[in-house]
């Protein structure tokens, strides 16, 4: 890969990463819910677990939904599902200063095995794949893979730390509930383009 390249993947790879989507709509109103601290493993799981999943979709795996077309049904209903509880959720989240009512931000295995239903993961990693690595050849894959994992963690941190900066603001259980509505509604409008392709 030349330096243009790097550096058109590079800025593909911090666009992506960056804009609102399930992750970074999820990590946003984990920080306001939780605080950064508490939100770490959610973000730890993000980014390696979309690094993993290049990875996988770069060797190959992709080729399962050629070779099984439903497998594409399956996972838009399992993405449709979970989302949707992710939503309720978040949309239900009581206020942290209730320690016997306050749920958990998403641990790092969640986080990881959530980028499998999350369809932004998938547009961005079969994007990237095909377009920064068309050989699929490993080398070109694992530094798609790098590329996106080293952009990845300050992308999710700010959105975490912008949610812990929104949550001075959220001191009031109505505002607080608002704002995890808001924050629901949102996780469910990026639904839209999946659905609607």
């Amino acid at each position: 890969m030349n330096p243009g390249q790097l550096l058109a993947l590079i800025a593909f790879a911090l666009v992506t990463s960056i804009t609102p989507g399930p992750n970074n709509l999820m990590l946003m109103a984990s920080g306001a819910n939780f605080g950064f601290r508490r939100t770490i493993p959610h973000m730890l799981g993000v980014s390696i677990g979309f690094t993993v999943m290049i990875v996988l979709v770069g060797i190959g795996l992709v080729g399962v939904f050629d070779a099984y077309p439903a497998s594409y049904r399956i996972l838009l209903v399992a993405s449709v599902s979970y989302l949707l509880y992710l939503a309720w959720k978040i949309a239900t989240a009581a206020s942290p200063e209730t320690p016997e009512l306050a749920g958990s931000p998403l641990t790092f295995l969640q986080a990881a095995l959530f980028q499998w239903v999350n369809p932004k993961a998938w547009a961005m990693a079969l994007t990237a794949t095909s377009v920064y690595a068309p050989t699929q050849n490993f080398g070109s894959i694992a530094l798609v893979a790098g590329v996106f994992g080293l952009v990845s963690l300050p992308s999710v941190s700010s959105w975490t730390a912008l949610g812990q900066q929104i949550r001075r603001w959220l001191t009031g259980g109505v505002r607080l509930r608002a704002f995890n509505i808001a924050m629901a509604v949102l996780l469910l409008a990026s639904l839209v383009p999946m659905l609607r392709d």
